[in-house]
């Protein structure tokens, strides 16, 4: 972004030179720029961050360590001094212009009041599992980014989520039924990521319902799952790119690129379910020609605009290259044939990716995003 921005101001230096604009658009575009730059992190505040999470760490490492000789009073009171004293000490730092050691501070007692729920539980004995104490933990984190506004809590809110299920779907806590309640979880952080203004916290979410997905054709048929995945993923890429005032999710114009993921991970449950080795399969074919075809219009229709999508679809390319070639070519070639077949698609691979390339290097994708 710091790169972008420098560009930019260079090129209004150079407008307002060549008399294309007036000195006051040039100030107006400077600020612009100015107001929307994202700040990068100075070595010093990288490193108080860091210090900051080590004496958290520190703290409740301490107490757990000394837990049987601290009384209780003593115990509890010193996990809540570090939870107060971090988001209070944060909210200070960050009014009076210190915003990342603030944040730092609020990492710190999201962390604190996590390792405090399992301590307090074990010294009351108090009734619940390890999941429902994670629960927990996400849910007061999630509220803390809301009463404070914080991007960095909302995206540490949904890692706890992405961790709560990823145990749960790997039946880490020996589960009685399949972590539903992620999709609730799910909708209520995305919404939570708005008011925070946190555009992070949103890209993981689509990535983490994704992954949710996977999970559940485990526990569900295959193509209930999958081609309502698909479905959705192509309205989508084609509300981002074909509807009068399109649609973005304030994901920074990555919609189509997460539209595509969906769409291709959706095609790729469908391509293991019907694949078969050991005959042609036209089910399988089909949803190859439509995985293909879908990548086509991708780099047609959204390739100009972002760089990240063309590369994800090289990517996506080469995996239905790959997968086609195992499924359907397998047991005609030998070992030697199996390299002249890798070399012929490679080649074939790097001859379109650079004249797509070429073609995307026209004047209007001077702008293109990454």
């Amino acid at each position: 972004m710091a790169g972008y921005s420098s560009r930019v101001r260079a090129d209004i230096a150079r407008w307002l030179q060549a008399g294309l604009i007036d000195a006051a658009t040039a100030d107006s575009l400077s600020r612009d720029v100015e107001a929307n730059e994202r700040k990068s992190l100075s070595f010093g505040s990288i490193l108080a961050m860091m210090a900051a999470v080590l004496f958290g760490a520190a703290i409740l490492i301490f107490v757990a360590a000394n837990w049987d000789a601290i009384p209780r009073l003593a115990r509890v009171a010193a996990l809540f001094a570090v939870i107060l004293g971090g988001y209070v000490g944060g909210a200070v730092l960050k009014a009076r212009d210190h915003a990342a050691i603030g944040e730092a501070l609020w990492i710190v007692a999201a962390a604190a009041f996590g390792g405090s729920i399992a301590l307090i539980g074990q010294m009351y004995h108090l009734s619940g599992d390890e999941a429902s104490a994670q629960v927990t933990w996400g849910a007061g984190t999630a509220l803390a980014a809301v009463a404070l506004r914080s991007n960095p809590l909302t995206v540490a809110s949904v890692g706890i989520a992405d961790a709560w299920l990823f145990l749960k779907g790997f039946d880490y806590y020996s589960r009685s039924e399949f972590p539903h309640a992620f999709v609730i979880m799910a909708i209520v952080l995305f919404a939570v990521s708005f008011w925070t203004r946190s555009q992070a916290a949103r890209h993981l979410i689509i990535l983490s319902v994704l992954f949710y997905l996977v999970l559940l054709v485990t526990n569900h048929d295959t193509l209930q799952v999958a081609i309502p995945l698909v479905v959705v993923s192509a309205l989508l890429f084609a509300a981002s790119v074909f509807a009068p005032d399109p649609v973005d999710l304030q994901l920074g114009g990555r919609l189509p690129l997460h539209a595509l993921l969906g769409f291709l991970t959706g095609l790729a449950m469908i391509q293991f379910e019907l694949a078969d080795e050991s005959t042609y399969n036209s089910g399988f074919a089909l949803a190859s020609v439509i995985a293909l075809a879908g990548i086509v219009a991708a780099i047609v229709l959204a390739g100009r605009e972002s760089r990240g999508l063309r590369w994800f679809a090289y990517l996506g390319f080469a995996f239905e290259l790959a997968i086609i070639y195992v499924v359907t070519l397998q047991s005609m070639l030998d070992t030697a044939g199996f390299f002249l077949a890798a070399a012929v698609l490679l080649g074939i691979l790097a001859i379109v990716i650079i004249r797509v390339e070429k073609r995307m290097k026209g004047p209007d994708a001077r702008g293109a995003t990454a």
